[in-house]
């Protein structure tokens, strides 16, 4: 889920190629906020901040798997931005200065 949720924000709002779109960053990222509730909440609470995990585990004390609330976002969002940086967004080599006309010598 948090995959999901950083790849739309580099998307949208992080990407410097991304042009109007935007605009649209808050709405995009809303939805797929929305979506991950929807989909991720039957499984795990929807929970994509490990801090709203640490708060009912706390209160009702119970750990068991927890440190996978902690582990999974921190990945999601390291591979979100690893594959956004270098895949999508690959940097370009500097082009060499090349006349306009060829000079005859």
């Amino acid at each position: 889920m948090t995959f999901g949720l950083m790849y739309t924000v580099y998307a949208t709002a992080i990407d410097p190629k991304r042009g109007s779109i935007g605009a649209i960053a808050p709405l995009a990222i809303g939805l797929i906020v929305g979506a991950n509730i929807l989909v991720g909440g039957p499984f795990d609470g929807a929970c994509m901040n490990p801090a709203l995990a640490f708060g009912p585990s706390l209160v009702g004390w119970r750990w068991h798997y927890h440190w996978i609330f902690w582990v999974g976002p921190f990945i999601g969002a390291a591979l979100a931005a690893l594959i956004y940086e270098y895949l999508v967004i690959p940097t370009e080599p500097p082009h060499a200065h090349q006349p306009l006309a060829p000079e005859d010598y």
